[in-house]
């Protein structure tokens, strides 16, 4: 029974990786006619893709994505999303939670995967950890994208948590952000990606549910970079706490 339960996951696997792509060389052309039309309206337009991209794909195999509001959310308002990093499945759980305008923050190293890395830098702020000087441009990016009006998202982790804890420490870079900019943050909760597809394969993959919370609000008014500890460990605290609440499965 064993062998044949991993044999059905494997299945699943291939099947679900060859749809992706299916559907990937599908959204290309598309992105590519998109990106004549400028960082704006180019942006919305792919990102407006990628959301038709993630919920076919979820439907197709079998994930079925439920947003939950703690309190209600108007995507008219904008705001620095943040929220817990635990799979790879949270990219396409982003474009499944986020129906407005955004920008979100992701490596550089995926830009290199072919045929995606032209989706994703079409579609993403890139940032390369490594280098000072790329983390630097990728805030003053992320700055202007405010400016215009746009929502932006960042994991505010910077990779996966594989503590078994709630989340692991935070980095300064979106409360530092949304301090300079006077922008709130609104804290997002991904319950079921680690039991969707663990961190440590894609072949973990299988279908159920996937379940995203959405937390109220926390306003930044007045607030300098003297503040930016206490922002940060109060997001920190909420987002633990809530995680704890509703039973996130990789708690131990």
């Amino acid at each position: 029974m064993k062998y044949l339960f991993t044999l059905l996951r494997w299945i699943y696997c291939i099947y679900a990786t060859l749809v992706f792509i299916i559907l990937m060389l599908l959204v290309v052309p598309w992105v590519l006619i998109a990106s004549f039309f400028g960082k704006i309206k180019g942006g919305n337009f792919i990102y407006g893709v990628c959301i038709m991209w993630g919920e076919i794909w979820f439907f197709l195999i079998g994930i079925r994505h439920r947003n939950l509001y703690e309190v209600p959310h108007d995507k008219k308002e904008q705001y620095i999303f943040v929220a817990n990093h635990i799979s790879y499945l949270d990219a396409p759980i982003i474009v499944a939670t986020l129906r407005q305008p955004v920008r979100v923050l992701g490596k550089v190293e995926m830009s290199k995967i072919p045929v995606f890395g032209i989706i994703y830098r079409n579609a993403v702020v890139t940032v390369d950890r490594s280098s000072a000087e790329n983390r630097a441009r990728s805030v003053r990016v992320l700055k202007s994208v405010i400016k215009k009006g746009i929502s932006i998202f960042l994991f505010p982790e910077g990779t996966f948590n594989e503590t078994h804890q709630p989340v692991k420490d935070f980095y300064d870079g979106a409360f530092r952000i949304a301090i300079e900019t006077q922008t709130p943050i609104k804290p997002v909760l991904f319950l079921d990606a680690y039991s969707r597809m663990h961190y440590r394969s894609i072949f973990s993959l299988n279908p159920g549910r996937s379940r995203s919370v959405f937390l109220a609000p926390i306003p930044v008014n007045g607030m300098t970079n003297k503040d930016l500890p206490a922002l940060k460990q109060q997001v920190y605290n909420i987002m633990e706490q809530k995680l704890k609440e509703y039973k996130a499965s990789w708690i131990e």
